[in-house]
């Protein structure tokens, strides 16, 4: 029998049908109601030529002296047919192609565009002015495959005609196109911008201090809170070797989350460990329990650790029941692919998996009803297939869940075109929205600790058109988050950085059970090597859209500024 919604999931449902009305372009089909009186709505506002079939017919050309010509149509449009727009330039130029739409009423409007950009980082613009107040986006690098990525941006409409601009303003050799264009009733927003701050009190225990973009010392989750953070995660582990990430640490950093206006993603990994798809280690404790032992292990840990954060009188808005668990949890029991065959295991347990699960999503909605259930999947490069593949099979077992959670690491999980996809046809497939629950990107490809390789620290493993330095951060980090919310079918939430306070401290490495372990990851975090800020954090403060979205996530408000 399938389960009834949650209340959070009620709300969420509610919240984001604005948002997904805005980004499938439904909203601009459909007519306003009749008045009492009688009247019929004014017709909905039309953009000519939306598509450049006309060439730049209805559109108005306009750049610096010598590159207006930088803007023409060609063939190719987003289908692979018909004919889409063009800038570009030999030399450094500006180019913008804007279009007045009329006929606009009072409330938020989304302008999008099927894009894609390269040779010159953030150089793209789309902008929606004139009518509110003005609001843009940049327009990703793309050269990674080359393929089309879905952009929007909102504003909310005081008056009753718009602008819309695409613009290319960079380097000789920059190039946009763009296609489709729609401007649909609605918003987009990053409604999460989260970071998982777990390794935050090891760290400060072993003497870690973090600073803002000014140089002042301060507490990191206020630092980052007041830059526009408004979720923290945090692991729990069932018994870590180091005393750290349990449930009482887990609890302490959520209850700061909190008191800084935050909210709260727990993310349980049923391990003493670290759990990801190549590695789901029953915890010790648990060790030798037959499959339905298990099942009632996760149940019991799942009620306890719930019980702990509400009795600290936290509520988590959102709790993972695993952590990227596409391969099965607490092998080889829930292993759902064989990672190892020597364990003679045969793959596909689902029945067991979805024991778990189901298990570990009651205790969660026993405990805390308003809390959302997120099950978290990765490896999006295998292909949407790939995913849907374990979702038929875990839907078709009725496991409870609310929100599909994914990793994306554009390094190694393909194009924001394939992260795009998979959130589109997940959510539309499952009737759920998605929220990336972690990402993350480097700052430098130095290494604060040269006898621990980091695990980005090549320039061929990086992501085309995005370098490895504080402003290349900055700007694919915004360019996944803005994936996110624009993916088409509105269901994208946001994103979680992971990790983005674990700078490199003598003691806390990679392995909780041996002290001389390094931290491969310190060139990703958010802050740099002398714990200052770095600017990628600096772009997490809310726009009104982001704030608009924030305000549908678990009923609670639209969270900090």
């Amino acid at each position: 029998m399938n389960r009834t919604p949650t209340t959070a999931r009620r709300r969420l449902a509610a919240g984001t049908a604005a948002v997904a009305l805005a980004a499938t372009g439904l909203a601009g089909a459909a007519a306003l109601p009749a008045s009492a009186g009688g009247h019929q709505a004014p017709p909905a506002p039309q953009v000519t030529n939306p598509g450049f079939e006309d060439g730049l017919a209805g559109w108005t050309v306009s750049g610096s002296q010598g590159t207006s010509s930088a803007a023409k149509t060609e063939a190719g449009g987003h289908d692979g047919t018909g004919s889409r727009l063009t800038e570009w330039s030999a030399s450094a130029y500006r180019a913008t192609v804007s279009q007045r739409v009329s006929g606009v009423t009072p409330g938020w409007w989304t302008f999008s565009a099927w894009v894609r950009s390269g040779g010159g980082l953030q150089a793209g613009t789309l902008t929606l002015s004139g009518c509110g107040k003005a609001a843009s986006v940049r327009v990703p690098d793309t050269t990674q495959d080359g393929d089309w990525v879905r952009l929007a941006v909102s504003t909310r409409a005081t008056s009753g005609t718009c602008v819309l601009a695409i613009s290319t303003d960079g380097p000789g050799g920059a190039w946009l196109n763009a296609d489709d264009v729609a401007l649909t009733r609605g918003v987009v927003g990053r409604a999460a911008r989260g970071g998982d701050l777990s390794s935050v009190a090891k760290n400060e225990d072993l003497g870690a201090v973090y600073r803002d973009a000014r140089g002042r010392a301060g507490d990191p989750v206020r630092i980052l809170a007041d830059q526009g953070m408004n979720l923290v995660r945090v692991k729990v582990f069932v018994d870590p070797a180091d005393g750290y990430n349990d449930v009482a640490h887990a609890v302490a950093t959520a209850k700061r989350a909190q008191r800084a206006g935050m909210r709260v993603l727990v993310d349980l990994h049923y391990s003493d460990t670290w759990a990801d798809p190549g590695a789901q280690r029953i915890p010790s404790a648990w060790s030798g329990d037959t499959p339905a032992q298990l099942a009632d292990d996760v149940r019991a840990f799942t009620t306890t650790a719930m019980r702990a954060f509400v009795r600290a009188g936290v509520r988590p808005d959102y709790v993972q029941v695993g952590n990227e668990i596409n391969s099965g949890m607490l092998f080889p029991w829930g292993q759902t692919w064989d990672v190892d065959p020597s364990d003679g295991v045969a793959g596909a347990q689902f029945d067991t998996l979805a024991s778990f699960l189901t298990a570990g999503s009651e205790a969660v909605t026993a405990v805390s009803p308003g809390s959302t259930v997120i099950l978290h999947l990765t490896n999006i490069n295998q292909g949407t297939g790939a995913l849907t593949w374990w979702l038929d099979e875990i839907t078709a077992r009725d496991v409870p869940f609310d929100v599909i959670g994914l990793s994306y690491y554009g390094y190694w999980h393909g194009s924001l075109a394939d992260l795009q996809d998979a959130i589109a046809t997940t959510s539309s497939r499952y009737d759920r929205d998605v929220l990336v629950v972690e990402t993350a990107y480097p700052f430098t490809l130095a290494d604060d600790t040269p006898a621990w390789e980091n695990v980005i620290d090549d320039p061929s493993e990086l992501v085309p058109g995005y370098p490895a330095t504080p402003a290349g951060q900055a700007a694919e980090l915004r360019a996944v988050q803005d994936a996110v919310a624009s993916a088409p079918g509105g269901r994208g939430l946001g994103t979680v950085y992971w990790e983005p306070a674990w700078t490199d401290v003598a003691g806390n490495g990679w392995d909780p059970a041996d002290p001389t372990s390094g931290n491969a990851w310190e060139n990703q975090a958010l802050f740099d090597f002398d714990g200052r800020l770095l600017p990628a954090a600096h772009d997490l403060g809310a726009t009104p859209a982001d704030r608009a979205a924030a305000a549908t996530l678990s009923g609670h408000g639209a969270g900090p500024a």
